[in-house]
């Protein structure tokens, strides 16, 4: 982030601190900072890296008693377990980050974990309590991606490189640490969506194009693949919630439409049936309460929308308080209970548990860490629309600062990574400490972003890549024409994808920027 500092110091006149560059030329002259100082006019950029809540992944054990989280309070993610009648946490992992978990039906939890970033996982099996672990797949040169748990938890199904360090191919292995065997041999992408409930049966995902998948029925015990979804144009299909008897499940999907809608597919019938079909993406679907409950979210304007009905009585249940941003939901299977995590521009994690049975309130579980700041300092985005070039439709998130000095402030745009990811309203520490400094940003929806319809997210496939380098500089162009920043001191930035649009926009339109922050871009 070092570098990220000093060529954003351009902007700003800020004195910054930098590491070593061949060109002294570019490094502003350091001067005296607040360090660590919350109530500092211009808190620093570690108080502010520093701000942080449980991620995304929590999750609820089936008996509705315990929450498992994610949390890098330590530096580093570790799982904890959250006792839900006394409201105690426990660490349960320690040492290398844990990149993952899943409960299993019996109420342990599987932990995934690679060498220090290497992406090679391998997986641990721990009590609840903590107090017990054992070995379930150790680690090695290939790629594991977990799938599912049968229903006694018994066994768990992954996919995995091991043969060749290429294709994925899918593994059923033992709880008690047995050796896995491999059930389905795969040809590049494919993953294990869900594991039916009391049957020996497998959602397997064959990876199509950048953002959809084929999807599979794999019998374990005679090895055959039946196709369950396989449409002429390619589709997402995610959040697979079966019924507890088998007999279907629910799912969102955008087959035959712009917007995933949400949806249920009745095994016996063969019939995929439209549930809900909004003007936005759906895109969490839970089950919870032995399946008397079905929750999901809508993806509207960047901001996560929370759907909640009783299948029993068919009627949709009123939606608790919440923090605005995005939210990501796991339903107890046995209790009427939901665990919601929201992350906004205001909050960087909250926990939230909606009980059903008990009025359909909701209770914060576990807010995030402010490390001294106040939350209403940080700022909520203005969704802003515009036309690129060529007429098509654009949309990004416009952070300004609190306080200008009565001149537009400069501007930082920023690109996400995928293509296919979307730039929501979360909560972002460097961007919070850009705007305490008076640097606004603009998070931009470039042409490929999700979250717009099939259509929009296709716009740059192939030869229409160069379209969403041109954005940028369309974006450019529009905030001119607002007069709210100044774009004659902008910056650009972005990681992985979003690193190569960085790396393009400044090869291309060099003379409408300042400076840039290429973060682990794609380059040549």
């Amino acid at each position: 982030m070092g570098a990220a500092v000093a060529a954003l110091a351009l902007l700003s006149g800020a004195a910054w601190a930098a590491e070593e560059w061949p060109f002294p030329q570019d490094i502003p002259k350091p001067g005296p900072v607040a360090v660590g100082l919350a109530g500092a006019p211009e808190p620093d950029l570690v108080r502010h890296f520093s701000v942080r809540g449980p991620l995304g992944d929590a999750k609820i054990s089936p008996d509705g008693r315990t929450v498992a989280y994610r949390h890098e309070m330590t530096g580093v993610a570790q799982v904890y377990a959250m006792d839900l009648e006394s409201g105690r946490s426990r660490q349960l992992s320690f040492g290398r980050r844990v990149s993952g978990f899943d409960f299993s039906p019996t109420g342990e939890i599987l932990l995934s974990a690679d060498r220090d970033g290497d992406e090679r996982e391998g997986y641990t099996i721990i009590s609840v309590d903590g107090m017990k672990e054992r070995l379930a797949r150790e680690r090695s040169d290939a790629f594991l991606a977990f799938g599912d748990w049968s229903a006694d938890g018994q066994r768990f199904a992954y996919a995995s490189t091991q043969r060749n360090g290429d294709d994925f191919d899918i593994f059923v292995a033992g709880a008690d640490g047995s050796a896995p065997k491999e059930v389905y041999r795969g040809r590049f992408g494919n993953s294990v969506e869900s594991w039916r409930p009391g049957a020996d049966q497998l959602i397997l995902s064959e990876t199509r194009g950048e953002d959809a998948g084929d999807i599979y029925l794999l019998d374990l015990a005679t090895g055959k693949r039946t196709v369950l979804f396989k449409p002429k144009v390619a589709a997402v299909y995610s959040g697979f919630a079966w019924k507890p008897d088998g007999s279907g499940f629910y799912l969102a999907t955008n087959q035959d439409r712009e917007f995933a809608a949400l949806a249920y597919y009745d095994m016996a019938k063969k019939r995929l049936s439209i549930l809900e079909a909004p003007a936005a993406d759906v895109e969490e679907v839970a089950l919870f309460g032995e399946g008397r409950y079905l929750a999901w979210t809508t993806n509207e304007g960047g901001y996560s929308r929370l759907h909640l009905r009783n299948l029993e009585s068919g009627r949709d249940l009123s939606i608790p308080a919440l923090p605005e941003g995005v939210m990501n939901i796991d339903g107890a299977a046995e209790a009427a209970k939901l665990l919601i995590h929201v992350n906004g521009p205001q909050t960087p994690g909250d926990l939230w548990l909606f009980d059903a049975a008990s009025g359909g309130m909701a209770r914060q579980l576990l807010g995030p860490e402010t490390a001294g700041l106040e939350l209403t300092r940080f700022t909520a985005p203005e969704s802003l629309t515009f036309k690129a070039r060529d007429g098509v439709g654009l949309q990004g998130l416009l952070y300004l600062p609190k306080t200008t000095g009565g001149a537009p402030p400069p501007v930082v745009i920023t690109v996400h990574g995928g293509p296919t990811g979307q730039g929501r309203p979360t909560f972002d520490g460097f961007t919070e400490y850009l705007l305490a400094r008076g640097v606004a940003t603009f998070d931009l929806n470039f042409r490929g972003s999700t979250g717009f319809g099939k259509s929009f997210a296709r716009l740059d496939n192939g030869r229409l890549r160069p379209n969403a380098v041109r954005d940028i500089a369309d974006a450019i162009a529009f905030l001119q024409s607002t007069g709210r920043v100044d774009v004659s001191r902008a910056a650009v930035m972005g990681g992985s994808y979003g690193g190569y649009l960085t790396n393009a926009v400044l090869g291309e339109y060099p003379e409408l920027f300042r400076a840039g922050v290429s973060l682990v871009g794609v380059s040549d």
